[in-house]
């Protein structure tokens, strides 16, 4: 399965998805709860700032990040399931 085309699918195509958007639908956080995890370094995702070069320019994630970020958030978690279940690798 393809993480990415999944991700054109839900998103109609856009390339870049409002920070608010993914946050809602993949973080379950507030946007300013990503982004200071995402400042602490426990959230590894760029964001990308479109519009103006301001602070109150509109962010987002490119729909190829997402697609690599839940790809190695699955791959965690694959590799902890093998571990618990005493699986090789």
């Amino acid at each position: 399965m393809n993480t990415l085309f999944l991700l054109m699918a839900q998103y109609n195509g856009q390339a870049v998805i409002p920070i608010d958007r993914v946050c809602t639908d993949y973080m379950n956080l507030t946007v300013e709860k990503f982004k200071s995890k995402r400042l602490s370094g426990e959230i590894d995702i760029p964001v990308v700032r479109l519009g103006a070069n301001s602070q109150k320019a509109a962010l987002g994630i490119h729909l190829r990040d997402l697609a690599e970020y839940i790809d190695k958030q699955r791959e965690k978690a694959t590799k902890e399931q093998n571990q618990l279940m005493g699986r090789a690798a």
